[in-house]
């Protein structure tokens, strides 16, 4: 699981898609999921859309985006510095290993914060076996959510316990300094918890499809752009 958003899945595309590629995804994408859509507008994947193409039709922003996608694609699961064996303390972390990984991703990605099995499997690098008595505690507790398709989802009251006990607990601590490098909460990085999002302003859906007196169509926008 990437702690940003992973851009190309989401646009369903190569890493190694061209620009020309990318633009035409884009625009395809962008008529099917503008909110002024009725039939599959998507306002939370809209933002997301915008954000991937900000990025990827950028080459500076986008080669640093693939370096960190990369980075984060090779770090080592968070068994190798946790006990996740211990009977009694090795539930208790991987109870707080489940909440680390899922708030960095509503962190990072608030409007896409899911977060399959198969990912927390791997970024914990421990057998899912061993998790069903984890999310079963978790979910009673009101922590985290669990949709039909096994996709996990921190919860408000998931994240105050998180941002509450940081510092309360050494286990958690570590857990989201390794998964982040960063240090503990606090000052500029409190304020920034503290301060709301910028407001999403949507841009008009691209334009439709021109005739010419011949009746041909450019074809832009059309579902066949998404297969390059």
């Amino acid at each position: 699981m990437m702690e940003n958003p992973d851009y190309y899945e989401f646009l369903q595309i190569s890493p190694n898609a061209d620009p020309e590629t990318i633009h035409r995804v884009y625009r395809f994408l962008a008529a099917r999921l503008h909110p002024d859509n009725l039939d599959t507008g998507d306002a939370q994947k809209f933002f997301l859309l915008t954000q991937a193409y900000d990025v990827l039709s950028h080459p500076e922003r986008r080669a640093a985006y693939d370096a960190t996608r990369k980075s984060e694609a090779s770090a080592p699961p968070l068994s190798t510095f946790v006990d996740f064996m211990d009977d009694m303390e090795g539930e208790s972390n991987r109870r707080l290993a489940v909440l680390a990984v899922l708030y960095f991703q509503r962190r990072a990605n608030p409007y896409a914060p899911e977060v399959s099995l198969l990912d927390i499997e791997r970024r914990m690098g421990f057998p899912r076996d061993y998790l069903e008595f984890t999310s079963w505690y978790l979910r009673n507790k009101g922590y985290i959510t669990r949709a039909d398709n096994s996709d996990f989802t921190l919860t408000v009251e998931g994240v105050d316990f998180v941002e509450a006990q940081r510092m309360k607990i050494p286990v958690l601590d570590k857990l989201l300094t390794t998964t982040t490098g960063t240090a503990a909460p606090g000052g500029a990085e409190a304020t920034k918890r503290l301060t709301p999002p910028p407001t999403v302003i949507v841009p008009p859906p691209p334009a439709a499809d021109v005739t010419d007196g011949n009746g041909a169509s450019e074809g832009r926008g059309t579902s066949g752009d998404a297969q390059d």
